[in-house]
């Protein structure tokens, strides 16, 4: 599942609010971008250069949002039989995407009632990162300047940039 890159790095910023440990990536990183690489190791994501210094808020979110775009866009041209399914797409049609996502999966479309009604549930809910907790963490702004730095980010990984339609190679519909 995917979604826009802005909403993505907001979303990423929110997390790192209120999880200590994620919020150590944000402030290490602002250091120099080998930290950055270090840290996205140790959590994992040592399957690409991560040498990013994150010069802002909003950097660590497009750099994971970029890096498994690329990922899935690599699967993809490698004969990988992947899929997406676009959130927003979800939000607006759940319905009509819960069908979609069994009927590829071969699973009973009747269980796509079900599905919808899941969707309607906080997954978080009673912990840290609980919609209700995040809604009330202020956004981090997209300046032009800023867009302009991480559209640079985005290009090195040949994925799409910030204000593209982004509706990825592959995505269920």
């Amino acid at each position: 599942m995917y979604r826009d890159v802005i909403s993505v790095a907001k979303s990423r910023y929110r997390i790192s609010m209120v999880e200590p440990a994620y919020r150590i990536l944000y402030v290490l990183g602002r250091l120099s971008g080998r930290l950055t690489r270090v840290m996205c190791n140790l959590n994992g994501f040592n399957s690409f250069d991560a040498s990013v210094q994150l010069d802002n808020d909003l950097t660590v979110g497009v750099l994971l949002w970029a890096w498994s775009t690329a990922t899935y866009l690599d699967m993809r041209r490698r004969g990988i039989e992947v899929r997406a399914v676009r959130y927003e797409d979800l939000i607006a049609r759940p319905l009509d995407v819960c069908r979609a996502v069994l009927k590829f999966c071969h699973l009973p479309a009747s269980l796509a009632e079900q599905g919808v009604k899941a969707i309607d549930v906080d997954s978080q809910m009673n912990s840290a990162v609980a919609n209700t907790v995040l809604k009330s963490i202020k956004d981090p702004e997209l300046t032009p300047a800023r867009r302009a730095e991480l559209n640079q980010l985005l290009k090195q990984f040949g994925v799409p940039l910030i204000g593209d339609q982004t509706i990825i190679e592959g995505t269920l519909t």
